[in-house]
């Protein structure tokens, strides 16, 4: 028979089959140390979060028990008025639907296009990399910053004057490298395998990008657009700084119209003394947010659909 041998004692920090020593096992200080600040940082993170949440659900409270009094059809089919018994958002509700109607047009195509051709066609070199670094810079300025841009060169240089058609170029110039990032990161989360097997395949540089790669990126890229999308419904101040006004009283029907939107004449009525229009400011940013979380909600649809079709 075979001899019986000892089992080991897997015990962290000693040696298989060694017994360590009553207390040798322990933490050392620095261990425990290490252990604590770890602790603390969490709390710190978890104070931190909480902090934002707790004012975030106070502020969408106050704006919920002051707003929601005043939203009624009549609200949305209102033009702006002197009296708030009479005020509506008309208006600004279709000049945001034109002016984010009109930046999808211009940025999607030259935002994904841009993407495509640093991505699949641009050879690595020093201009590649100079023109990344301007993308990722420019998406880090402020939005005011483009407005008055958008005032000398849409507004007085090509002489669109205070058009929705200057407006929609203006919030472009916003959201174009944010588009153009979030297309670069959706088309670089396609394994390379798939444009390789293309490649093997016979197919093309356009093939295998138009077939292969851009299908897989799509829920990416149609994401990070609606995204940037909902961060342009949002923005007042590049449309102030182009000159839009908070009072119309009409629809634009024409890309040359005058025009207003939500984040314009929530401006407005928040400004004024009166209580009543601060009770339709807090409406109208309901209106607001309900656009916003349906866009958002459309981000989550298109990546959970496409997303399911996409298998590597």
């Amino acid at each position: 028979m075979s001899e019986k041998k000892p089992i080991a004692h897997l015990t962290q920090g000693a040696p298989m089959g060694v017994v360590p020593p009553d207390g040798e096992n322990e933490p050392g200080i620095d261990t425990r140390r290490r252990y604590l600040a770890s602790d603390a940082f969490g709390v710190l993170c978890f104070l931190a979060m909480t902090t934002c949440l707790l004012a975030l659900v106070g502020l969408l409270a106050m704006v919920i028990i002051n707003g929601l009094p005043w939203v009624s059809w009549k609200l949305l089919s209102s033009f702006p008025s002197r009296t708030p018994e009479n005020a509506g958002i008309l208006s600004a509700l279709v000049g945001s639907v034109w002016l984010i109607s009109l930046t999808v047009l211009i940025s999607v195509p030259i935002g994904i296009g841009s993407a495509l051709y640093l991505e699949e066609y641009s050879k690595p070199s020093r201009w590649r990399r100079l023109v990344q670094l301007n993308i990722a810079n420019l998406a880090g300025v402020p939005s005011i910053v483009y407005g008055i841009l958008g005032l000398g060169l849409f507004v007085r240089a090509m002489s669109l004057q205070r058009s929705v058609l200057a407006g929609a170029l203006t919030l472009t110039l916003v959201v174009l490298p944010i588009v153009i990032l979030s297309a670069q990161e959706a088309l670089r989360a396609v394994p390379k395998s798939i444009r390789l097997g293309s490649y093997a395949l016979g197919a093309t540089r356009w093939q295998t990008t138009w077939h292969q790669v851009l299908p897989a990126a799509l829920p990416g890229m149609m994401t990070g657009v609606i995204l940037a999308m909902a961060r342009a419904l949002g923005e007042a101040a590049p449309l102030l700084a182009v000159g839009a006004v908070a009072y119309i009283a009409y629809v634009p029907r024409t890309l040359s119209d005058e025009f207003t939107a939500l984040p314009l004449q929530i401006y407005n009525w928040a400004s004024r003394p009166q209580a009543e229009f601060h009770g339709l400011a807090s409406a109208a940013i309901i209106v607001l947010l309900a656009v916003l979380i349906l866009l958002n909600a459309g981000a989550v649809f298109v990546r959970s659909r496409y997303g399911k079709r996409v298998k590597w």
